[in-house]
Formats: C-alpha cells, structure tokens, sequence
C-alpha cells in the first residue's frame, strides 16, 4: 500500500516535469501552498528527536533510554522528507546544484540550506553513534545481514577505553545538536519573517516557530511510540510512565503555544494595520476561519482537556491528543503560509483569491507521509528500536 502510494506520488512528480510546474498550480495567483506547509511541517516535526533526546539525555533523565532511538530515528526520515519540498518546487531540479556554486550570502534560502545540511548530518551522527554497541552485538549473533552489521560496527569489542571514547562522543554531540536544532526552525521561519508579506514580516517568528516544532515533534514520537509498542510487542520499554511524561511535557508546550499564537494575533489586531487587520479578519471569520479554529481546537482545547487529568492521560488518550496535535499543526503551517499570500500586496499585483490544491501537490503530499511511514518501518526491521545496551 505505501509503494503504491509513493509510486503514484512518482508518477505525478514526472508529469510536473514533463508538463512544467503549470500542473502544480503556478498559473494560479496563490500556489505553493502544500509544498511550503509540508516543508515546515515535516522540519518541525524532525524535532522530535535530536533536540528532546539530547535535551533529556543532558538532563540525565533516566526514564527517557528506551526511547531516544525512536525519537531519533524519526528526526532523520523527517528532514528528509522536509528537504524533498524543494526539489517539488524546482522546474528543473537538475540544475539544484547552481545555487550552491554561486550563493547568495544575504539570502535567507541560502542560510536554510546550510543550517538543515548541518542539522541533517548532526542527526545522522546522533542517531548513528548510540547505535555502534547494538551493530556490534548483531554482528555476532545475527545470521543475516552480517556483512552490513560489520561494516557499521566500526569493529567494536566493547573495551572501556571504546565505551570512555563513545560516552565522549554522544556527550559532544548532545552538546552540539541543540543550538543546531534552535537554529534550523528559527532560520526556517526567517524565510517567511524577512518579507512584507502581511502576518509574515514579525519578529516573534523564530520561538514561534521553534515551539511549534518541539510540540509536534512531541505528538509524532508520542504516536510512534504508541505503534511500535503494539506492532513489536515493546510493552516492557514503552510503558505507561513515558506516555505520561511525554504527555506533560506536550501539556505544557500547548500552553506556550497558545502564549505565542495569542501575543501574535493580539498585537497584529492592536496595530490595526489595515493589510494585517485583513489577514487577521480572514482567518477569525473569513475564509479561513474554519482551519483557524480548527487548528486552535486541535492543538489546545483537546491537548487541556486529556492531558490535564491522570485520568485520562493514558497510552490512548495521550495519542488521542497527539493525532489532534498533528492535524493541528499542519493546520496552523497551512493557515500561516495562504492566508498571507491570499492577500494581494500592492496594486500592481493580483486581486487575491483563495488557494486550490493541484492533483500533483496532493499526491506529493500523500506519498511523502508514505514514504516517511516505509523509512521507518524499514529502520525497525533492521535496527533495534530501543537501545541494548543502555
């Protein structure tokens, strides 16, 4: 099924380059819409990982060893499925390389691309050193895929002086891989923040956007989490004490959610700039009040209601919130990229309009989240999902 729907999404990203990016919708006065929502999106959603494990990890929070690789793992396969939007967006993806021969210092796009490539290899890195110890111990005992196993082991025996230099190494990158996770989703918002789109040109952006990464990061690995436990039978790691934990802290990010969604629209409607007053008035009670609400009743209203309680934050009740999450924040990415560009910015441009989804950027978008979902599947067929030896 997954296949079938990545082959379709291949199929229609041919068809764009066959027939020119007319098919993705660029004739119309507002397009891009689902390639730029799933780009930021899938970069928030990389946050689930890196930046929550190392964080945990330097806290020295004992209980979080069980899931930091699932974690991890999701970072990985979301930036790349974040970085595939631009090749989507590309007419001819095979000149992608020019912009990199001759970059534009003073280009926000330039300053994306350096900090995801960064952040990309940190993860790979991050995700790759805990797991030495496990490809070792596969390597003796696994009859298939041996060759793989040894090549990755790097030859570990297990000494002190290897556990003293591996302990230094995760310890360097935990480190390091924070202010590189900030960096990314801030420089991501930048892109939109240093424009006079209306709603668009703020300088509360960057924490913005960063919160809204950490707490849809937190719903992804709350959901996976959930699956992998039922799918590979790991009720004895992930047990109910991580899904209260993970729930609280996804309780609180709501909360400074809210803080900044609030600060930001409060101050655009007290400014009572006429351009931003009409993107405010479109999204709470025009054409995109429906998503708006949507999204402020996916992401806080049920969040409170479920997590607030010991009652009800259970395994299904975290993961019913975290789905909530989810929805609501590729609403909320959706909601901040067409809501302003449906607002036509000066004279001499369009009359505005209302974004329509092309069948290619549908398909796209179905076989990313297909793809992501496959990428995973194979890692934990092939990887120990929990860490071995910690």
């Amino acid at each position: 099924m997954l296949l079938a729907v990545i082959a379709y999404g291949g199929f229609q990203w041919a068809h764009q380059l066959k027939e020119g990016l007319i098919v993705a919708g660029m004739n119309q006065p507002v397009y891009w819409g689902l390639y730029l929502t799933n780009y930021v999106f899938f970069i928030g959603i990389s946050h689930a990982g890196t930046l929550i494990s190392a964080i945990l990890r330097l806290t020295d929070a004992e209980w979080r060893r069980p899931i930091t690789r699932a974690a991890e793992a999701i970072t990985v396969f979301a930036l790349l499925m974040g970085t595939s939007n631009v090749l989507w967006h590309l007419g001819r993806p095979e000149l992608i390389y020019i912009p990199m021969l001759h970059p534009q210092p003073l280009s926000p796009l330039i300053w994306d691309v350096a900090c995801i490539s960064v952040y990309l290899m940190g993860s790979i890195t991050y995700l790759y050193l805990p797991l030495i110890p496990d490809l070792a111990l596969l390597r003796d005992r696994s009859p298939r895929l041996r060759w793989l196993y040894r090549w990755l082991s790097l030859g570990w025996q297990g000494t002190p002086k290897q556990h003293k230099l591996l302990d230094r190494a995760i310890g360097f990158m935990a480190v390091a891989i924070i202010p590189i996770a900030v960096s990314v989703h801030t420089v991501v918002s930048w892109v939109f923040a240093m424009t006079l789109v209306p709603m668009w040109h703020s300088a509360i952006f960057g924490p913005y956007f960063v919160v809204g990464a950490i707490f849809s990061g937190i719903a992804a690995l709350l959901i996976a989490m959930a699956i992998l436990r039922k799918a590979f039978h790991l009720e004895p790691f992930f047990r109910p004490i991580h899904f209260n934990n993970l729930g609280l802290l996804m309780l609180t990010m709501a909360c400074l959610w809210l803080y900044f969604t609030f600060a930001e629209h409060m101050t655009v409607w007290y400014g009572n700039e006429p351009d931003e007053v009409a993107v405010l008035t479109s999204r709470l009670s025009g054409a995109f009040s429906t998503p708006f609400w949507t999204m402020i009743t996916c992401c806080f209203v049920i969040p409170l209601c479920i997590l607030s309680f010991k009652r009800t934050r259970t395994i299904i009740g975290t993961v019913i919130a975290s789905c909530a999450v989810l929805i609501g924040m590729w609403l909320e990415r959706f909601i901040i990229v067409i809501s302003s560009a449906s607002y036509p910015r000066s004279e001499f441009m369009h009359d505005g309009g209302l974004y329509s989804p092309a069948l290619v950027e549908i398909a796209l978008t179905a076989a990313q989240f297909a793809c992501f979902a496959l990428l995973y599947i194979v890692f934990a067929k092939l990887f120990p999902l929990v860490s071995i030896w910690e």
